[in-house]
């Protein structure tokens, strides 16, 4: 991986740590309690308790994006950032740009 390359995939990162964390911010506020006091009809009512529910399952899947990117960003000035995990093979830059957090090559991430 070249210095620009580094450069450029530690400026990705940090640009998806930032992304993510608003994504938290607004997920925390979309999955607050539901009121029981809130005049909203049965159907609206359940309606909501579902969309709770796949707003706690998407904050789960960013906190963990979260976890990874961050582990990214101290991994990104190592020499074998950049390398799969698995094959030790070079992963695409422009795998790196699209998911930052990845640490596997496209083949092995498919297995």
């Amino acid at each position: 991986m070249t210095e620009e390359q580094r450069i450029e995939a530690k400026r990705s990162i940090e640009n998806s740590i930032l992304a993510t964390q608003a994504d938290i911010a607004s997920l925390k506020e979309l999955t607050k309690p539901i009121s029981p006091e809130n005049a909203i009809g049965r159907v609206s009512r359940m309606d909501a308790i579902n969309n709770k529910s796949v707003n706690e399952a998407a904050l789960r899947n960013a906190v963990n994006k979260l976890v990874l990117l961050e582990s990214a960003l101290q991994r990104v000035n190592n020499e074998n950032f950049g390398l799969c995990i698995r094959c030790t093979n070079p992963i695409p830059i422009q795998r790196i740009l699209l998911m930052p957090q990845s640490n596997r090559c496209v083949h092995c991430a498919s297995r």
